[in-house]
């Protein structure tokens, strides 16, 4: 199966190819890529080097001119880095853009921490108007694209590594995986794999989210059950708690208690392999069983 960003590069080609506003913007990353695509498209397919301010700036005035923007790199440098520029540039002057980025939260761990961006959702969270997926599968990864391109808001497509074995609807709503009476578990884009894994023969509801923002708080509440106490648990492949703010506020008029499993925030300094980084902060499927199991029997 390719990946998420083989998917990306084979997918905005194509769209480059179809619609004359879309653009593509570049800091390096996935430069051999689309080699072909800025011979065939040099006006709108610019590499700006390593220069991730530059990347969102461009953009920006590319957008400024009418035209539907793609910036892409690795989310740390598509979002931490220059986001200044993606609060300015973008939200404050009330253009759109794309930003796809690549490496999820530790997808390359030989990169180092200067690679890794676990918090890229939580900082978006800050800023008004952002639409965020996360597909966990090239599929959903591709369909996102296609929706992105014809727009003129502002998108976050993460993409990673991480895939689940089957694509599933890419839309902005939860949708149900598995009934139970349990418990509600929110797996969040890749996680839904080693979510199902881990919750097999408990009696939980798992709904499957890919479109984070705006959060889906009708689609939650039915799933928790109108006047029902809820225990809800998010499993996110980023930083732990990221959505347990807006599940909190989907039930505020519940009695309910949301559990947030993610990325810790501790530094892992002994880089390993991503299945290392997946233990280490508990995403494993063992580790996610006891910690769902422990929070939705109490």
């Amino acid at each position: 199966m390719d990946t998420m960003r083989d998917r990306f590069i084979a997918t905005t080609t194509r769209l480059l190819e179809e619609d004359p506003r879309l653009a593509l913007v570049l800091a390096e990353i996935s430069r051999d890529g689309f080699e072909g695509a800025a011979r065939a498209h040099p006006d709108r397919v610019v590499n700006v080097g390593i220069r991730e301010q530059l990347l969102i700036g461009a953009g920006a005035g590319m957008a400024l001119t009418g035209m539907r923007p793609f910036l892409h790199t690795f989310a740390s440098f598509l979002v931490e880095r220059p986001f200044e520029q993606v609060k300015l540039d973008l939200g404050h002057q009330g253009v759109g853009g794309v930003l796809v980025s690549a490496g999820g939260s530790y997808d390359w761990p030989a990169g180092g921490f200067t690679h890794m961006a676990p918090g890229d959702v939580a900082l978006l969270d800050t800023l008004d108007g952002w639409t965020v997926r996360v597909p966990g599968h090239p599929d959903e990864a591709e369909a996102f694209l296609e929706q992105a391109a014809t727009g003129d808001d502002r998108v976050y497509v993460r993409l990673s590594l991480q895939s689940n074995r089957a694509p599933h609807p890419a839309g902005p709503s939860l949708s149900t995986v598995r009934q139970g009476t349990g418990g509600v578990v929110i797996a969040v884009g890749p996680m839904l794999d080693t979510v199902l894994a881990a919750v097999d023969g408990l009696d939980v509801t798992v709904l499957y989210a890919t479109t984070v923002r705006p959060f889906d708080a009708a689609g939650l509440r039915r799933a928790a059950g109108a006047g029902r106490a809820a225990d809800v648990v998010i499993v996110e492949p980023y930083l732990a708690g990221t959505s347990t703010a807006v599940a909190n506020d989907a039930l505020a008029d519940l009695p309910h208690r949301v559990l947030g499993l993610g990325v810790g925030q501790a530094e892992l300094r002994r880089y390993g392999q991503m299945a290392d980084h997946l233990a280490a902060h508990g995403l494993d499927p063992r580790t996610l069983r006891q910690r769902i199991a422990a929070f939705v029997s109490r």
